[in-house]
């Protein structure tokens, strides 16, 4: 069955993608929070960081790379971004597939709402 993130890696949903490469796929979020906001995911199905596993770390390394070429490729890098991993439902995880937010484009508060 598979997540939404699973379809959009299929092609079978759209999405305004900005990066990818083997290990990995980059979008634009559908609900914004920034005026920049893309999310990265591996190409691989992890759940959630407690599903991850040390043969992982290369992948998980491998994605925060990403989302710093990300922020590079969108003009965000120079003036900062916020980068995001929700786990789990109390954290407001909503798709059960690692993902990192990449926010910016404007000044991010602290602390988050």
């Amino acid at each position: 069955m598979g997540t939404i993130f699973t379809k959009i890696m299929a092609g079978e949903i759209p999405a305004k993608i900005v990066y990818q490469d083997d290990q990995s796929l980059a979008f634009r979020d559908i609900d914004p929070k920034a005026p920049t906001h893309i999310l990265v995911i591996p190409r691989q199905e992890i759940p959630n960081l407690g599903a991850a596993t040390a043969a992982d770390e290369t992948l998980l390394g491998h994605l925060l790379i990403v989302a710093h070429k990300v922020a590079e490729q969108e003009g965000i890098a120079a003036g900062g971004y916020r980068l995001v991993i929700n786990n789990g439902a109390n954290a407001g995880q909503a798709v059960p597939h690692i993902h990192i937010h990449v926010l910016g484009g404007r000044r991010l508060g602290w602390p988050p709402g």
